[in-house]
């Protein structure tokens, strides 16, 4: 005899069904999310190049006190592109972490399903 009857199977099944639409539901908008973040990221990556190569420029024209200004300026320019960095990885990780839930969560309602 089986641990659940023929309702509770029924009820466990759906439970894993919406479950699992849930979770495809939110691991398609954090992939939607993810592509956006990272193709704004590929587009704006070479700002700071840029930028740094208009100091290099200036370094001859400014004052020392506007050059160090500016240096400060590109320095905590790089800290973005560093924090935005971290942001698209840390998206990559949640949308890998959701996956992996997913799968796990649709296993273990099979387990019981079936058991």
């Amino acid at each position: 005899m089986g641990l659940f009857n023929n309702h509770e199977k029924k009820v466990i099944a759906e439970l894993c069904k919406k479950s699992e639409d849930i979770s495809n539901d939110i691991s398609k908008e954090i992939n939607e999310l993810l592509d956006d973040l990272k193709t704004d990221y590929e587009e704006n990556k070479v700002v700071l190049k840029e930028f740094n190569d208009f100091v290099s420029e200036l370094e001859t024209k400014l004052s020392p006190q506007d050059l160090e200004k500016l240096h400060s300026f590109s320095s905590r320019l790089y800290k973005v592109k560093r924090c935005a960095k971290k942001g698209v990885e840390a998206m990559r990780e949640l949308a890998r972490d959701q996956k992996k839930a997913t799968y796990e969560t649709i296993r273990e309602y099979q387990e019981y399903l079936y058991a």
